[in-house]
């Protein structure tokens, strides 16, 4: 079995505090203590401190993303239904957390400024590479290029402001609200589309 590196450790430990608390929320004390990781380290592994921590965070939940879409994908046929077990997937975890894990990409996204350059890159790519996936699985369940594309914009869209209301409210019951409208929306137009 791997072991994992303290580097992978600092990145997984700011992945989780960046879903719960932002990248402001959240110390380098407490960040080297989740990852088990010796006072040092991270200047050692990110010598760009906690903003390029940050950006290495970013970069893994995006992977994340991609295989998650990968795997849902290949056992739905419908690719609706396996949106659907995505938006279950998350609301299912925000519950569990009692509304506290939210989106990790919205969360940093909110509390970014103009002079955090290089985290906004990183969520600017990591944003398109979710669309970007989602919009691959699409195309292949047979829908073209600018359905896809405009579907998978529309479904990030949602699933960011429906997580970030819930959130809020304390209830699942906005990001429900909208993504049943989506889907009822969507599926005849979708199954029309891809038949043509």
């Amino acid at each position: 079995m791997k072991k994992t590196s303290t580097r992978d450790k600092l990145i997984y430990a700011m992945a989780d505090a960046l879903q719960r608390k932002g990248l402001h929320g959240v110390g380098l004390n407490e960040l080297l203590e989740v990852a088990g990781a010796p006072k040092g380290s991270l200047y050692h592994h990110f010598p760009g401190g906690k903003s390029a921590l940050a950006v290495a965070a970013i970069e893994h939940i995006s992977q994340h993303i991609d295989s998650l879409f990968e795997r849902l994908f290949a056992q739905q046929a419908d690719p609706l239904q396996a949106m659907h077990h995505w938006l279950q997937g998350a609301l299912q975890q925000l519950e569990n957390s009692q509304f506290e894990r939210g989106c990790p990409l919205a969360t940093i996204a909110l509390e970014s400024g103009p002079d955090d350059v290089e985290i906004r890159a990183a969520l600017q790519r990591s944003f398109n590479a979710v669309r970007q996936a989602l919009s691959r699985q699409l195309q292949a369940h047979g829908h073209s290029d600018e359905q896809a594309d405009n579907l998978a914009a529309l479904f990030v869209a949602l699933y960011e402001g429906g997580l970030l209301q819930a959130r809020v409210a304390g209830s699942s019951e906005p990001l429900k609200r909208a993504a049943a409208a989506l889907f009822n929306l969507t599926r005849t137009p979708l199954a029309q589309g891809a038949r043509s």
